[in-house]
């Protein structure tokens, strides 16, 4: 099996391997960072000049999880954009992109920190999100249950065949979810940060992301 379900809360869910989270009861599909316009922005501020098709590239993730599970609402964990800017300059091709795939769902920007407003381009913008036994929102709360969050982009390494691999990955508990970022050029966290080993529980998992969402001790 290529997902990893499991229960939060006493919701069943399912991490997909691209690192969205699909809840087959509600309809309901979250990924978290989508950080559109990132390429934009770093250029924008004099940085380096990256090649300006992350946007396509994730929408086309984004798509292709769309296609498969057919959801009813869309929740995007914050920061989608990667500031308010990037909101407006979207490319228009990129707009209608997004604009159709948004079509006919429920669409929901939960507020990050780097688009703390709501975006022009339609949708509801909420602070957070509570549906049924859980709250979806960008940045942990450590004392919450059932919480579904993203913001740090958590990353774990693993050795197979001695060869070190490092991936974008959900960290999981019995009370919480951290998503992995979606977006591409958005980096990563180690899960061993400190910042992480004090929000996750002992025994918490890792769940890698790639080609199948396979499940590693969070603590190696």
């Amino acid at each position: 099996m290529r997902t990893y379900e499991f229960s939060l809360n006493g919701a069943h869910l399912t991490a997909l391997p691209s690192g969205a989270l699909w809840w087959a009861q509600t309809g309901i599909l979250c990924v978290s960072d989508l950080h559109f316009g990132k390429s934009q922005r770093i250029a924008r501020r004099g940085g380096s000049m990256l090649p300006p098709y992350d946007n396509r590239e994730t929408l086309a993730r984004l798509e292709a999880d769309i296609l498969t599970r057919n959801p009813q609402t869309i929740v995007c964990l914050g920061d989608s954009f990667d500031d308010l800017a990037a909101a407006e300059e979207l490319d228009p091709s990129d707009e209608r992109w997004l604009t159709c795939l948004m079509a006919g769902r429920k669409w929901i920007w939960i507020e990050g920190n780097h688009d703390p407003g709501p975006v022009g381009i339609g949708g509801t913008h909420l602070q957070q999100l509570k549906s049924g036994p859980l709250v979806f929102r960008h940045i942990a709360d450590p004392d919450a249950t059932g919480e579904v969050s993203g913001h740090f982009h958590p990353k774990t390494s693993v050795t197979v065949k001695g060869r070190t691999v490092s991936r974008p990955c959900f960290l999981l508990d019995d009370r919480r979810m951290v998503l992995p970022a979606f977006g591409t050029y958005t980096g990563g966290l180690r899960s061993d940060a400190a910042v992480l080993r004090e929000l996750m529980a002992a025994g918490a998992l890792s769940v890698l992301t790639g080609k199948k969402a396979q499940p590693v001790p969070m603590r190696l």
